[in-house]
């Protein structure tokens, strides 16, 4: 492997470089020559004249917008590098390698480039000739002379860095390059890793539309970054059926979200909708909050029986028959042919909404069948004008009654015997009494309703009407769901796929996923393939080694994740008298370039915003960006999951502990709050640190 770097600041055309035989400024060339091509493309989309084209306002406005988004995706991200990586083909790509057909060159890119010709310039790197550069290594070369990776400050290329893959004489080293852009520091949301996903990712990334992929990886695995990435291989190699049936990713809130959401619009996909799981079920307003116990309950796939027991309790059979009177002629539909039309439709299983505007047309057939025997001819209009018979609708409103699912969950969580009707045999005695409010309510509007109601909810309006589904579904933190939240997300994936990324350790609500064998049935998608990641790309050797002291405590069994990066990084425990111990550690890290965070328990970010604020240090709440003048974010212990700094001050690890209900929950909290800096960590505190993180 053969590195070269070259100063930015010099001109390329300054005595004793020459253009022509220089390899940087031939790649600085082409960098060039590539950006004008993808404004040429833009400039072509901008030029578009679709006046001559649409058939009315409505296909206008749908082709004015594509023509939007296309040019919001060809757009150049001066900082953003172009291209990454080059590959040299021995052979060109299907040809017959025999024949000794020349290889050929390509340019590995975020997105595609081709000139006025139509010639590629770059290639995007979901092509399959793209796959290589992630995954040819000196023991399967894959055809592939020459890797070259790039070096970039600014967006301009400042150093390049070979692999002679087919070169027997070379031995294979590990890329410093791959290892300074794994280890750059983090300013702002986060970035897509493009130009370092590693052959283990990459198996997963570019893994079928048709399978759900669940994969477990540790803190610094990369899972978020792989998750974000399969969305972008997906919409390009599935475009045309992803654009019908949608792509949603879940995050566990919006300070996560807003950390990701530039991910995807920078690799030139724009329409992938982003949602916490609460949003997906919104169709209350939550005011309130559970406490744990109710929380588990509520939260358990046992509720799903409840729910169903309550809503089939609607539908009574019929004790009369059905007189439906047209013209001069009175057709008679008797009580026991109503009953079988009525346990017809229950045993199809289908909705409950579907199967009430069901009966009134198989009523009406009954109907029907009698005035053909009578010599009548009647068509389908004449069935749906008895269908809507005012006889015909008063029957199903007595035997099939609408339901509305949120006056079904309030009547469960308040009435007694209502609940203890249909949770016999699912819930004790206990668990009931554990989710029944203690006050009555007035009216659905007036019930402050917590996040667990609104999925109960959820449930019992998939029970009346069937929820749309989506093509793929990302699902990411996933390990803190309940099983009755992972069914509210596979309704919204029932004909289509989903990504489900998440931590066993790193689980930190009370009914916290225990294996995801259980998770992947809860979803529906029990043919799921779990996938581990083990190698550590963002955590420090040092850190994590620290941090894995605790998984015997809160995931026995789990592989400790193997950081993988030459640097150790900076780690310290130190102990601290007061909050201004806490805020000279801050300043300490400011000094370095990139991010800090300050994690604390979440009662202790008061007293700590007040010191930094006395200290003259500003600073940032969770998801809301850094710039070059605030660096530092304070952060709760309780939103520090899926966030990464470059450098970490932790405070109190005790107290994170103590914040939560349990002491394992406690134990993966700290566990998340140890693992999210990238170069550095210093641990901070008064008290005794918790003893699960002695030294084993």
């Amino acid at each position: 492997m053969s590195t070269s770097a070259h100063d930015p600041r010099g001109d390329l055309s300054e005595p004793g470089t020459d253009p022509l035989t220089d390899p940087l400024s031939r790649e600085r060339a082409h960098l060039s020559s590539s950006r004008a091509a993808l404004r040429a493309m833009r400039e072509d989309v901008e030029s578009l004249d679709i006046r001559d084209v649409t058939a009315n306002w409505v296909n206008a406005e749908v082709l004015a917008r594509q023509i939007d988004e296309r040019i919001k995706a060809l757009a150049d991200l001066s900082d953003t590098p172009l291209f990454f990586g080059r590959l040299d083909y021995l052979h060109a790509p299907g040809a017959d390698q025999a024949e000794g057909a020349d290889g050929e060159r390509f340019y590995i890119g975020r997105r595609h480039v081709h000139d006025h010709d139509g010639d590629p310039m770059v290639i995007d790197w979901r092509a399959p000739v793209s796959q290589p550069f992630y995954r040819a290594s000196k023991k399967d070369a894959m055809d592939i002379a020459l890797r070259r990776r790039f070096g970039y400050t600014r967006g301009d290329i400042t150093a390049y860095e070979d692999e002679h893959l087919s070169d027997p004489g070379e031995a294979a080293r590990s890329s410093k390059l791959l290892q300074q852009e794994i280890e750059r520091p983090r300013v702002g949301p986060m970035r897509d890793i493009v130009a370092t996903i590693q052959p283990e990712q990459d198996e997963i990334v570019r893994s079928g539309l048709g399978g759900t992929v669940c994969v477990q990886g540790g803190p610094g695995t990369g899972k978020t970054a792989v998750g974000l990435h399969r969305v972008a291989y997906l919409l390009y190699a599935h475009r045309e059926r992803l654009a019908r049936t949608g792509t949603l990713v879940i995050g566990p809130n919006r300070s996560f979200l807003h950390y990701i959401e530039q991910v995807l619009p920078a690799l030139g996909e724009l329409t992938v909708r982003q949602a916490t799981v609460d949003d997906l079920v919104a169709h209350v307003e939550v005011r309130g909050a559970d406490e744990a116990p109710a929380a588990i309950v509520k939260g358990d796939a046992r509720m799903a029986e409840v729910l169903r027991r309550a809503v089939a309790s609607h539908v009574t059979p019929p004790t009369e028959p059905v007189m439906v009177v047209r013209g001069s002629r009175r057709w008679r539909v008797p009580a026991y042919e109503i009953e079988e039309i009525v346990r017809e439709l229950r045993e199809r299983g289908i909705r409950y909404g579907a199967a009430r505007e069901a009966l009134p047309q198989r009523i009406a057939h009954a109907v029907l069948v009698q005035m053909e025997r009578a010599g009548e001819a009647p068509d389908d209009r004449v069935q749906d004008a008895v269908a809507r018979n005012g006889a015909v609708k008063a029957a199903v409103k007595q035997i099939w009654p609408p339901v509305d699912p949120a006056k079904l969950v309030l009547r469960l969580l308040t009435d007694a015997e209502f609940l203890a009707e249909h949770a016999a045999g699912v819930l004790d005695e206990d668990e009931q009494k554990t989710i029944l409010w203690a006050k009555p309510v007035r009216s659905v509007k007036a019930a402050k309703w917590s996040p667990a109601d609104a999925v109960l909810i959820d449930e019992a309006r998939d029970l009346v009407e069937r929820t749309h589904s989506l093509g793929h579904v990302v699902l990411d933190e996933a390990q803190d769901l309940s099983p009755m939240q992972y069914r509210a997300v596979g309704r919204r994936c029932t004909t289509g796929s989903a990504t489900v990324l998440g931590d066993l350790a790193q689980g930190t609500t009370p009914w916290a996923t225990r294996s995801w064998d259980e998770a992947l049935t809860h979803l529906g998608k029990t043919d799921g393939v779990v996938e581990e990641l083990t190698a550590g790309f963002r955590v420090p050797t040092d850190v994590i080694t620290y941090a894995s002291r605790l998984l015997p405590h809160i995931a026995p069994g789990l592989t400790p994740v193997a950081s993988i990066r030459d640097n150790p990084g900076f780690f310290e425990v130190r102990p601290a008298t007061g909050p201004a111990d806490v805020v000279a550690a801050c300043a300490e890290l400011l000094a370095n370039e990139g991010s800090t965070g300050l994690i604390a328990a979440d009662a202790r970010v008061p007293e700590l915003a007040d010191a930094l604020a006395e200290a003259g240090i500003p600073y940032l709440a969770p998801g809301e960006e850094t710039t070059a003048e605030t660096r530092l974010t304070l952060v709760p212990a309780s939103l520090a999951k899926g966030l990464e700094y470059d450098y970490v001050v932790l405070d109190e690890p005790q107290a994170v502990v103590d914040g939560e209900p349990d002491e394992r929950t406690g134990l993966r909290r700290l566990y998340v709050s140890l693992t999210r800096a990238v170069s550095g960590l210093i641990i901070t505190h008064a008290t005794p640190l918790p003893l699960e993180l002695a030294a084993p």
